[in-house]
Formats: structure tokens, sequence, C-alpha cells
């Protein structure tokens, strides 16, 4: 079981995550690339919605593939093109994790990789 650290001698979390999260010896680590919002047949939406939504989709089954859930996930790193998608974002991400909160960085950034990209996800999962 992972172990959280939100220490009163720091201001709380701003929003849905832990500003730390300890995993055990002995458990397993799991280090996803960068998800866009890509569909499994190469297609890319428009909107940041349906990005922000696919991105997760990818990394859940990513976890999946290796055994793992969103309960497993311990840090995400989000990065967005336009910051006035920032609450598309925390929807998507409260779809996904509910309750669960890993440590977590938004960015946003001037670009990603190409220009019809709007969001990205970085994900580190662990599992005793």
């Amino acid at each position: 079981m992972n172990k959280t650290y939100n220490p009163d001698t720091v201001a709380p979390p701003f929003g849905a995550y832990d500003h730390a999260v300890e995993i055990p010896a002995g458990a397993r680590t799991l280090h996803i690339s960068g998800q866009i919002g890509v569909h499994p047949d190469g297609t890319i939406p428009d909107d940041i919605e349906a990005q922000a939504d696919q991105a997760w989709q990818n990394v859940l089954a990513i976890l999946a593939d290796a055994g793992m859930a969103a309960e497993d996930l311990v840090r995400t790193t989000a990065y967005l093109t336009n910051i006035d998608d920032a609450p598309a974002v925390r929807t998507a991400r409260g779809k996904y994790l509910g309750d669960h909160r890993p440590a977590s960085t938004p960015l946003v950034v001037a670009a990603l990789a190409r220009p019809e990209f709007l969001f990205e996800l970085e994900a580190v999962a662990a599992k005793s």
C-alpha cells in the first residue's frame, strides 16, 4: 500500500492530489510515457475535452495491460497548451481518478510535439 504525505507544516494541496506518495519496498513500478488524446485508430479529436478523455483512457489501458489500475497511480504530470483548458482537464482527471489523489503537476506549455496536440499526460504507477 502506498503512503501519502500532506504535512500540517505545508499548505494543503490546491486540488485533487497529495503532496507526496511513498512507494513501499518491493513494489512494481511502471513509468508511462506521455499519452496524447489519440484514438486507437490514430485519429486525433479537435477539442480539449475529447483529447483529455482519450489520454486518460490510454493511460488506463496501459495500466490494465500491466495488471494495474488507476488506484496504483502515484504521480501524474499533465501538459496543456492553453490555461483556459484547465477546467476540462480537471473534469477528465476527476472522471478517471475519482477520490484517488496521486502526486501531480499540471503545466501550461507553449506547444506539444505536434500543433494538433492540446494535452499530454505522463504517469507513474506502483503496485505491491
